[in-house]
Parts: structure tokens; sequence; C-alpha cells
């Protein structure tokens, strides 16, 4: 413990702060009235339906927990190829992650009927009760993740038998193992819930708005109860879960980089690595100022309600953007000026990222609005323009990652671009990469409120629809659902964005999980190309990629990337027909309903909606472990076959394709959704016009993709890198090829 800096208690300071402010928000958000008793009814269904859900979803993952940790177990207690710390490790990464969605999920069950109550005072505190419950979600993964990583830290500091720069490398390599845990956790909620909600959305779309003719959120729909459900399994849980890991992922291979760029000087080696933690967890003070600076004013229009939210976000963003330079600065980080424009870059590429994301799925803007206007040549064009606007909302966010990539690169090496793949400037370029991604997820506490804001606006409309509010209330709970799909749809894109520089820098972190692994099998010496042995203790980056023979020229390295990208299709494919299946079983069910129960349609019979919540949660439990499993499984098959080389073609090809794969399906499904809300508002022919209808069919194809396929890619990208990180040691030592 002597050996820790006094500024590394600011971080477990800052992480009991944001655990603070969130049970405060939810204690605030308690007082508030839940409304009518009819009000009240509606959210216990969805409140049971959630937890049932939750309860049965964390039991199937228990059960794959202690498989996968009894597999660990024995690599590092019977084979010898892995830290003994790794199971342990990985069980509170999947329980920490598992918490945080479990928090978030209950505050927004109870936010929604509260939000629909205080709308009908006014918008204004409509909008804070929802924003400031969705603050809660992202205090609480923000707190939750560096709790963990702190004790983490304190625990190993305390009990690795190693000494000088070795001894910081093999903490930050064994604390990022945790991040498989938190991976592992995040699909399963994000698949989960995702087959869940949408399963739920596309049965009561169909049979209720396109065959019954019955509005969004009618209690006359046997499916709408599952239908608020899934907002919360799959848009506040999943996401909170899918943050975690990112932000979590992001920091620990940033630490893991720089204690690898500076193990040459212990006390810079110790600052580099508390570097990204300091980042974040000042940015959790800098996101409660900017949730408490949301607000907005009756009869506020969306560019009005998206400004409220963008102060809020942008005013934590320029403060932590300016703090930056003083922490690296008090740090005396070696080119602390250049790192500094390295975390700005990720900050400004996050921004970019969002605003692109909202210019192609809101519908302020022509892009969603032409894909409403093709509504009046039927759902095909929809289907088509919806496609094309997916594709082309690609350029900007790619672009953006690519300049934000190399323009860190340059900063952290100040700009040496004739020693650019020296060895010294890449441990260091890769170093700036990693602490970009972590100045994207520095303000997660806010962005991530944001996001969970959309889930708890939407189930207050529901709420307000089946209470038969005053339709007023229900003008203004619009508002605030058609805000929350446009801040869902940046979400989206912003959780994207970090994840593919999040995966980038776990991608230079497997190198350095390669050095640990063959220590652990007792190789000391690696032969390079030109015949020289260089010690495994002083080998770069460099030096193991010419080992392993990482180049383009490399068979291993193509089928590797091959492998990669025909992962990302094959994932998205199992994931939508997932849905697609449980969706035939909802819409049979609701056609049932209508069929059997007399009395449904004249409002004189009550639908049962525990039927439609059980065929939910049975269809979402069984379908996500195939591509779950599959997902755990590529690395390890790719790593016994074809060695490090394959498992590196593997992650670069599932970047690659799995981030545009996943940008595409977003803002297609995110511009249908909205394109739809367009038509609602009485454009183009307005509500049950024809029109309206062929835009609903587009809005269910778009379901799967914003909401299951599309967001699980993001999860997918980074647990391969974290599978492949923890299997470095068994790659290494029983790799065929």
């Amino acid at each position: 413990m002597s050996n820790i800096l006094p500024i590394f208690w600011l971080i477990p300071l800052a992480s009991v702060v944001a655990l603070g402010f969130a049970f405060y928000f939810f204690r605030q958000m308690k007082k508030q009235s839940e409304g009518t008793e009819r009000m009240q009814e509606i959210a216990l269904h969805v409140r049971k339906g959630a937890m049932a859900y939750l309860k049965q979803q964390y039991k199937v993952v228990t059960i794959v927990f202690v498989v996968l940790c009894l597999f660990f177990a024995f690599l590092a207690y019977g084979l010898g190829v892995q830290n003994p710390w790794v199971p342990f490790a990985f069980l509170t990464g999947g329980f920490f992650s598992g918490l945080a969605g479990f928090f978030g999920m209950k505050t927004a069950t109870y936010a929604s009927a509260r939000t629909a109550f205080a709308a009908s005072q006014s918008l204004n505190k409509g909008l804070r009760v929802a924003f400031r419950s969705g603050a809660v979600m992202g205090l609480v993964v923000v707190g939750l993740g560096l709790l963990d990583i702190s004790l983490w830290y304190i625990v190993l500091e305390t009990f690795v038998d190693a000494t000088g720069s070795q001894k910081l490398i093999i903490i930050t390599t064994t604390m990022l193992t945790f991040g498989m845990g938190a991976s592992t956790q995040a699909l399963f909620a994000r698949v989960g819930g995702g087959i869940y909600t949408k399963a739920a959305d596309v049965g009561a779309d169909l049979v209720g708005k396109v065959e019954a003719g019955i509005p969004e959120d009618d209690p006359r729909n046997p499916a709408t109860i599952a239908d608020n459900v899934g907002d919360n399994v799959g848009d506040v849980a999943g996401m909170g879960a899918d943050l975690y890991e990112s932000y979590c992922g992001s920091i620990l291979a940033t630490a893991a980089l720089g204690a690898a760029a500076f193990m040459a000087c212990p006390e810079i080696q110790m600052k580099a690595v508390f570097a990204p933690m300091l980042i974040a967890a000042i940015g959790i003070f800098l996101s409660i100022i900017g949730i408490f600076l949301v607000r907005t004013k009756e009869g506020a229009n969306m560019k009005q309600l998206l400004g409220s939210l963008g102060l809020g976000v942008n005013v934590s963003s320029l403060l932590i953007a300016i703090s930056t330079f003083g922490i690296l600065y008090l740090l005396q980080i070696p080119n602390w000026f250049g790192l500094s424009f390295s975390v700005i870059t990720g900050l400004v590429a996050g921004i970019i990222i969002g605003q692109s994301t909202e210019y192609y799925t809101s519908h302020s803007y022509k892009p969603t609005r032409r894909v409403a206007q093709s509504a009046e040549t039927g759902p095909a064009t929809v289907i088509i323009s919806g496609i094309g606007l997916g594709m082309l909302s690609t350029l900007i966010p790619v672009l953006t990652i690519a300049t934000a990539i190399i323009l860190s690169f340059l900063c952290a090496i100040r700009f040496d671009i004739h020693n650019l793949l020296s060895a010294g400037n890449i441990s260091q370029g890769l170093y700036g990469i990693g602490i970009a991604a972590v100045g994207m997820l520095s303000t997660l506490g806010i962005t991530l409120a944001t996001d969970a804001y959309g889930p708890i606006a939407d189930n207050a409309g529901g709420n307000a629809e089946m209470s038969h509010l005053d339709p007023e209330v229900r003008k203004r709970t619009d508002a605030l659902d058609a805000l929350g799909n446009t801040t869902a749809a940046t979400g989206k894109g912003f959780a994207i964005g970090s994840a593919a520089l999040t995966a980038l820098a776990l991608l230079a972190s497997y190198i350095e999980e390669i050095k640990i692994g063959l220590i652990h099998i007792g190789q000391e010496f690696i032969k390079m190309a030109d015949g020289t042995m260089k010690a495994v203790s002083e080998a770069n980056i460099l030096d193991l990629m010419d080992y392993y023979q990482v180049t383009l020229m490399n068979p291993k390295v193509l089928i590797g990337m091959f492998i990669g990208s025909m992962m990302a299709f094959v994932f998205c494919g199992l994931t939508m027909n997932a849905v697609g299946r449980a969706a035939q079983k909802m819409v049979e069910e609701v056609r049932r309903q209508f069929r059997e129960i007399a009395g449904i349609m004249e409002g004189k019979a009550t639908p049962d909606y525990a039927r439609c919540v059980e065929i939910s949660t049975r269809g979402a439990q069984k379908e996500m472990l195939l591509p779950s499993i599959l997902a755990i499984l590529a690395p390890i098959v790719t790593g016994l076959i074809f060695g490090v080389s394959g498992v590196m073609g593997l992650l670069v090809g599932g970047l690659s394709a799995g981030f545009v794969l996943a940008v595409f399906m977003a803002n297609a499904g995110g511009a249908w959704d909205n394109a739809k809300k367009y038509i609602e508002e009485g454009n183009y022919g307005g509500k049950g016009s024809a029109n309206h209808k062929a835009t609903v069919v587009g809005d269910t194809v778009g379901d799967p993709f914003k909401d299951t396929s599309g967001p699980s890619l993001n999860i997918l990208i980074k647990l391969m890198s974290m599978v492949a990180i923890v299997m470095a040691g068994l790659t290494v030592a029983y790799s065929l090829l």
C-alpha cells in the first residue's frame, strides 16, 4: 500500500460520490407521486414483469459464469497457463456489470409513472423526473466501474509478488481480465434484453397497429405490458451493462498500455497507469454538474428539448477537456500537452458521432423526413430508403474514428512522423489511442443519463395512454418520447464509437498479454526473423509482431480477418432470426386473445398481459445462448488452430466489419422509428393512414436492427478481444499452427 500515490485515493472517492448522488436522485424520484390508482397498477405490472425477466436471465447467466469460472480455474491451477487471479477477477466483473443493470432498471420501472404524472403538471417537471432517473443509471455505471477498478488495484498491489516495472505490468494485465466478466454479462443482457423487447414490440405493432388499427400502448393490446417491460430490460439494463464494459475496458486497456509504454521509468509508469483512472474520476464530478444544468421551458419544441440535454453534455465535455490538461500536467507525464490533445480528440470524436447520429435519425432533419415521404409509395420504398440512409450514415462515424485514431496517435508521439513505427513511438501512440477512448467515455455519467432517459419517457407515454390521461399529457409525453428516441439513437452511436476505440486499445493490450503468457509457460527467449534471440521480458510490441509474423502476407492473419468479418454477420443473423421467431409466437398469442377473449376490443375485458410477458421471457432466454456462446468460442477455437496471428486477424476483422455494420443497423432502425413518429404528428396523412401503416412496417423491421443486433455488435467486438486476452496463455501454449 505504501507504493500507492496519494492522488490515487481520488479514484475510489469519485466512485463513492457517484453512488451517493445516484442514491440521492433515486430518493428524490421516489418522493414524486405515482399518480392515479390506474397509473400505479400499470407501473406495478411493468415492474413485476421486468424483475421476473431479470431473475430468470441471471439464473441462466450464473450457470454460464460458473462453467467459465471452473474452466479458468483449470487453466490457472491445472495447466498453469493463466494468472491465478483471473477466475476471481472474471466473477467480479460480471457481478458489478449485472448490478449496474439491475439498479438502473429498478429505477426506470419506478420512474415511468412518476414521469407521466409530473408531465401532467408541466413539461419541464416531466423532463427533470425522467432525466434524473436516467442519471441514476449513468452514475451507478461509472461509480461501480471505478469502485471495482480501485478495489482490484489495492488488492493486487498488496498481494502480487513482483518488483519494479514488472509488477505494474502484471497488475494491469490481470485487472484487464475482469473486463471479460463484464463483457460476458453485457452480451447476455444486450442480446437477451434485445430479443425480449423486440419480440414484444413487433408483436404489439403488427397485430395492434396494422391489423386491429388501435393506437400504440393501447390497454386493449395484450402485448403492451410486455412491450413496456422490454424497454427496461433491453434499453436500460442492456445499455447499462454494455457501457459499463466499455468504460472499464477503456480505462484498463489504457492502464496496461501505459505500464508497457513507460516500463523503463517506474515512477512515470505508475502515473501513466493512474492517468486514465483520474480522468474518469474527474469526469464523474463534472457529469454531476452537467446533470443539474438540464431543464427546459413549457411548450418547448424538439430542437429546444435537444438543446436542454445538449447543454448539460457539452458543458461537462468542455470542463473535462480543460481539466485533462491540469491532471496530466500535475502528474508530470512526458508529453502531457500532446496526451491532453489525445483525450480531447476522443471527446470531440464522441460528440461528432453523436451529432451525426442525431442528424440521420431525428425527424427534425431531412434524412428521416425523406424516409417518411417514401411511405407515399408503400412499405417497400420505406425499407429501401431506410437501408440506403443507414448505409450512407456510416461515412461520418468511420471517417471520425479513423481521424481520431491517427490524431490521438500523433499527438502522443509529438507528431514524429519520420519515426512513426519505431518501438518507442508505437507504445506511446497506442497509449494515446487508449486515452482517447477514456476521453470519449469520461463524461459517461451524463451521456448515459441522456440514453437511459429514453425508455423512461417511452414508458411514461405508455402509462399515460393506458391510464387514459388528458390528451395534453400524452402530447407532452410524446414530445419527451420523441426526444428519447433521438437521445437513444445518439447514445447507440456513442456506444459504437467508444467500442471501436476501446477494442483498438484492447487489441494492443493483447500483445502485452501474449508476453505474460510466454513468461507463464517458462519461455525466456524468442527467435526473431533475422535469427537473433531476444529475452521475452525485454521484447516490445514490434518484436512480438515479428516473432508471430503478424503481417498481411501471413495466410493465418488473412483467415482470421475473414472469420472475424463473418462473425459480425453471423451474429446479426442469429439475433435477427431469434427476434423473428419470438415475434411470431407473440403475434400468434395476440391474435388468439383478440379471437377468444370476448370484449377486449370494446374495452370490457382485460387481456392476459402475463401470458405475453411469459412468451417474451421464455423466447429471450432460449434464443440468447447460441449467439453469446459463439462469441466466446470464436477467439478460443481460432487461437487453438491458427495461433496468435490468427487471433490478431480475427480481432481486426471483427472490429472493422462489426463497427460499420453496427452504425448502419442502429441508424437505419432509428430513422425508421422516427419516420413513423413524424407521420404520427400529422404529416403525410397522420395516424391510421396508409402512409402511417407503411412506416409501421419499416419501424417493425428496424426494431431488431436498432435494439437487438446493432447494439449487441459493440459488445461482440469487445468480448472477442477480452476472450482473446484472457485466453492468451492457452493460445501461446497449445496452438496447432
